[in-house]
């Protein structure tokens, strides 16, 4: 059998994965409580619905990340405490986030996590630290079709410059 050949659990997390691993708790335990703060701004139900999806993917992956951090000896990173609950109504209108702005911030907090979930399958050598985060991936890329989706249908969608008129190719 070759290094590293033998159970993925037996084997030792590389500084990569553990870098990865502590980075996504981290990351899932404050965008946890950015979502639950966004979740009392927010007057939109599907809004409020994929923030709620969101907010339980977030405690999936801090505690998945969590176990197998703890289960090699290394301390996760600690939780924030739980906000307490807030009126959509008692929040002022100048203070409240809008629901386009949440979902700006919903379609940029995925893209940078299916960046990093891609950069830690990468440097990943156990196998199910690789799977762990490929995971992610698949479950951070069907969230932003369901936000792009979102932005769409509510008309929230700012799209880059479009190409309308493409240029004849010159000497083909």
């Amino acid at each position: 059998m070759g290094i590293l050949g033998g159970n993925p659990k037996n084997e030792p997390l590389n500084y990569g994965e553990v870098s990865s691993l502590w980075s996504m708790s981290m990351m899932a335990k404050g965008l946890f409580s950015c979502y639950q703060a966004w979740s009392y701004h927010a007057g939109d139900k599907d809004v409020k619905a994929m923030l709620k999806d969101l907010m339980e993917q977030s405690k999936l992956e801090s505690k998945e990340c969590d176990e197998l951090l703890l289960d090699n000896g290394i301390t996760p990173a600690p939780a924030l405490p739980e906000r307490p609950e807030a009126k959509w109504e008692d929040i002022p209108v100048g203070a409240r986030f809008m629901d386009p702005e949440i979902a700006m911030f919903l379609a940029h907090d995925t893209a940078v996590g299916l960046t990093a979930c891609s950069q830690a399958i990468a440097m990943s050598t156990r196998e199910d630290v690789g799977a762990l985060f490929a995971k992610y991936h698949a479950t951070k890329a069907v969230f932003a079709a369901r936000i792009l989706r979102l932005n769409k249908e509510k008309g929230w969608l700012v799209p880059p410059p479009l190409q309308i008129e493409r240029p004849e190719p010159v000497g083909v």
